[in-house]
């Protein structure tokens, strides 16, 4: 029975097929389907580093031969004010390498030697490398301004931190991308909801008020009635 909910985070890991785009709910659904495979016992936890740095990195990979191929429209993308037109985890994960690298600071990130020497190493020198491929139209500060301000930041820890929260906040908390998200035995579902939806609770007040309507234009015999079909 697992297979019914494997399936769908995989395909739809590689986009929508219908709208043609790509962004970081496909990107999340790859990661919830390596979850599932922790989940059920086919992967533990000496595996998450190997998870990350070989099969996360092949999946990468393949987005970016198919986002160049096919010219994927950017899903949910905030355009120059966004980190990437279709990732996230690249930089998040990319971050966490190099907490603890002495030599590798933020401002590396402009220094192209150390971008083609070691983007192979580092999630998140790649990402940066990718991005000055294939975004030509101008200087790095014009086309990503969010990733040259952060590379003015002192140190890893902060950086890191701040894509930990921006993660929760610009992907797992936005509508867009969870209304899409499947929910079932390995991911459940355990959390009530934080606010009321005004169209269920307009559709609530309607029925309420053709409920008393019709209860004033009965006889009195008709609540009793109403009540027992409830």
């Amino acid at each position: 029975m697992a297979v019914l909910e494997l399936a769908p985070y995989l395909e739809d890991s590689f986009g929508n097929p219908v709208r043609i785009d790509y962004g970081t709910g496909h990107e999340a659904a790859f990661v919830a389907f390596l979850y599932c495979l922790y989940r059920l016992g086919v992967v533990d936890e000496d595996d998450f580093q190997a998870l990350v740095t070989r099969v996360f990195v092949e999946y990468l990979s393949v987005m970016r031969t198919i986002q160049k191929e096919y010219v994927l429209e950017p899903a949910g993308s905030h355009g120059v004010w966004g980190l990437d037109d279709y990732h996230f985890l690249p930089f998040g994960w990319g971050s966490s390498q190099l907490l603890n690298h002495k030599r590798i600071k933020p401002k590396t990130v402009h220094n192209e030697d150390v971008l083609e020497g070691f983007r192979h190493e580092f999630l998140y020198l790649d990402a940066i490398a990718f991005i000055k491929e294939v975004k030509t139209g101008g200087p790095f500060h014009e086309h990503s301004p969010m990733l040259n301000d952060i590379s003015t930041v002192p140190g890893w820890q902060k950086i890191h931190g701040g894509f930990k929260k921006m993660y929760h906040g610009e992907v797992l908390g936005k509508q867009p991308v969870i209304q899409h998200f499947l929910f079932g035995s390995l991911i459940p579902c355990t959390w009530e909801p934080t606010g009321k939806d005004p169209r269920i609770e307009q559709s609530k007040q309607m029925a309420a008020a053709r409920l008393a309507q019709s209860g004033a234009q009965r006889p009195a015999a008709a609540p009793h009635v109403l009540g027992g079909s409830t």
